[in-house]
């Protein structure tokens, strides 16, 4: 799975790119250590089993703030978050937003899944697949496999019930008998290592052109 250091330097990258006139060293911090606290769910997990990637790796984390700001900003004669804030927080916090759900909800459910509607619906989606084009069969993607309208059981996986993902904090879901080894990923493939470099180098380059320009 994405390790927490390709989460934070994916956020930083889309961060960088995003937050404009907004970024500072506060600001970047900020998109990128959010995208690191979701992976709290792992400590999480250890206390209530199953609920790594469920926690905090679901659908609502993003969608109800999301709400919020809409309402704040859209529908509110007044924004509370520009007048508490500043007239960039609604900016920074849709960034934010936007790091959380590319760069670590989306990213984990596109690899070994995550459990998106928790805890409404408590089941892991695994939308991990391909898209391709050939000569025979034309587009084809394998993300999602619908049945009858719904997300096939292809797609679907287990419950918290019955479904652990390994961690160096959390190896099986029992207590870990000895000899276990405790792994903790940084980059596991090549891609996700190239994708590392580049998020904490842009963020870097951005950081020492702003402090050029002071």
């Amino acid at each position: 799975m994405p390790s927490t250091v390709v989460h934070v330097a994916f956020a930083g990258l889309l961060g960088t790119a995003l937050l404009a006139d907004a970024f500072d060293i506060r600001t970047i911090l900020l998109v990128m250590g959010s995208s690191a606290l979701l992976d709290l769910d792992t400590l999480i997990g250890i206390v209530v089993p199953g609920t790594h990637r469920a926690a905090l790796h679901n659908v609502w984390i993003v969608f109800v703030p999301a709400v919020f700001l809409l309402w704040d900003g859209v529908i509110r004669e007044e924004s509370l978050v520009r007048t508490r804030w500043s007239d960039a927080a609604p900016r920074i916090a849709w960034v934010t937003l936007t790091a959380l759900l590319f760069a670590h909800v989306l990213f984990d459910a596109f690899f070994n899944g995550v459990n998106l509607f928790w805890p409404l619906h408590d089941r892991f989606y695994d939308l991990s697949g391909t898209l391709l084009v050939t000569d025979q069969r034309g587009l084809v993607q394998t993300f999602v496999e619908l049945d009858a309208g719904e997300l096939a059981d292809a797609t679907a996986r287990g419950t918290t019930e019955n479904t652990h993902y390994r961690t160096g904090f959390d190896p099986t879901r029992d207590d870990p008998a000895a000899g276990v080894e405790r792994i903790f990923p940084i980059a596991a493939t090549g891609e996700r290592f190239v994708l590392t470099v580049a998020g904490f180098a842009t963020v870097l380059l951005r950081v020492l052109e702003e402090q050029r320009a002071v």
